[in-house]
């Protein structure tokens, strides 16, 4: 059997721990009680700048020449000439010769009809002067005559008439041959960038081969769909409205000035689109950047201007209202009239006012009249967020 002192000891030493730990206890002070502090919801704002604003119309579409010309032969012969400008690329100007035909055949035939211009008015000479002759007979012997009106056969203005039809005809010969002649000369009607070349030196053509095409470089034209709905942003359904025109251009942005001339006045059955018609002048002048046929361009046409307006991102509206911070940090809502809606982004015109604060953060289960925050802390500099990254 254990001792009674083996007995006393445990129990002596768990009463004189219990002891200890309350004494501990009682010696510790209570927490001091915080007052309940309430965090308001953090919001960021944008002030509100309302501005004259110019309403602009996108669209898109391809540069093409205002005039294309298929040039045709209009006499036949071998080619025995071509400029080396009339190569595909090249560039020509108005009456520049681009090709030869064998002129031999026309120039005979131009001085055979000379030289039947100069018989039929030698001919005409001949009988106008034996006209004027029988004529002076005549009011020589009118006296002694039978009849007072002498007959057209006896003053010979039949054959009068007749020579003077043949120097008539004469004459357009030589026209006709003059004519033939010059066609042996295929030339630019304007200035020019040559699309193709379809016959080559030594070739046989007949009238109406077709020896090339050719762009006039004087005026582009693009033209540009616009959907029904925009149309009413437009000043005069956009007739001679400034387009900005702009492309890629050796992997750089490239802006042209244009101007919309006309409209081509239907609706496209399969895109239900308005198409306007933009001009471009003298598009290949500036070498550095020519504007050339065929580039894709996105297009911005000049519309109505607005007085006062202000570009919104459309989520921030809301069943036509936006929200607002007043100046107790307070959140008030205020119905906007939006006239347009665009790239994300509304314009409205009425229900807001400079000085203005648009709240531009997302709210949770918003009230009219909580309490908000704004974050007042200043803003890091990159090197000191990077900084603190680091650490």
């Amino acid at each position: 059997m254990a001792s009674k002192k083996q007995i006393l000891l445990p129990v002596a030493v768990l009463l004189g721990g219990l002891a200890t730990a309350f004494a501990f206890s009682a010696m510790k002070q209570p927490p001091e009680e915080k007052p309940e502090k309430v965090i308001h919801p953090l919001v960021e704002v944008q002030p509100v700048d309302m501005a004259p604003m110019q309403l602009m119309v996108d669209s898109y579409g391809l540069v093409t020449p205002k005039y294309s010309t298929e040039l045709v032969a209009q006499v036949s012969g071998q080619l025995i000439a071509l400029s080396d400008k009339f190569v595909k690329g090249g560039f020509v100007s108005q009456g520049e010769t681009l090709a030869r035909i064998d002129p031999n055949d026309y120039e005979a035939a131009l001085i055979e009809a000379e030289a039947s211009l100069a018989q039929a008015h030698s001919a005409l000479e001949i009988e106008q002067a034996q006209a004027h002759v029988a004529k002076t007979e005549w009011q020589r012997i009118k006296d002694n005559a039978q009849s007072t009106i002498p007959s057209e056969l006896y003053l010979r203005k039949p054959q009068l008439a007749e020579k003077l039809a043949r120097f008539k005809a004469a004459q357009a010969s030589v026209k006709r041959a003059k004519r033939n002649l010059e066609r042996t000369y295929i030339k630019a009607p304007y200035d020019a960038i040559i699309t193709s070349r379809s016959l080559s030196l030594g070739s046989v053509v007949n009238p109406g081969s077709t020896l090339g095409v050719l762009n006039a470089t004087s005026v582009a034209e693009i033209r540009l769909p616009v959907a029904d709905h925009e149309l009413r942003y437009l000043r005069n359904n956009g007739l001679q409205a400034s387009v900005s025109l702009s492309a890629k251009v050796a992997g750089q942005a490239v802006t042209w000035q244009g101007k919309i001339v006309r409209s081509e006045g239907v609706v496209d059955n399969k895109s239900r689109m308005t198409y306007l018609v933009a001009q471009v002048e003298a598009p290949y002048a500036d070498q550095a950047q020519p504007l050339r046929f065929g580039t894709y361009l996105t297009a911005k046409i000049e519309g109505i201007s607005v007085s006062n307006a202000m570009r919104i991102p459309r989520h921030l509206i809301r069943d036509g209202q936006v929200a607002l911070l007043d100046q107790n940090q307070k959140l008030t809502f205020k119905p906007v009239t939006v006239i347009r809606e665009v790239d994300g982004y509304a314009v409205a015109t009425e229900g807001l006012m400079d000085g203005e604060q648009l709240i531009t953060s997302a709210l949770e289960y918003p009230t009219q009249g909580m309490q908000l925050r704004l974050d007042t802390a200043p803003a890091l500099a990159p090197d000191t967020q990077l900084a603190l990254k680091e650490e």
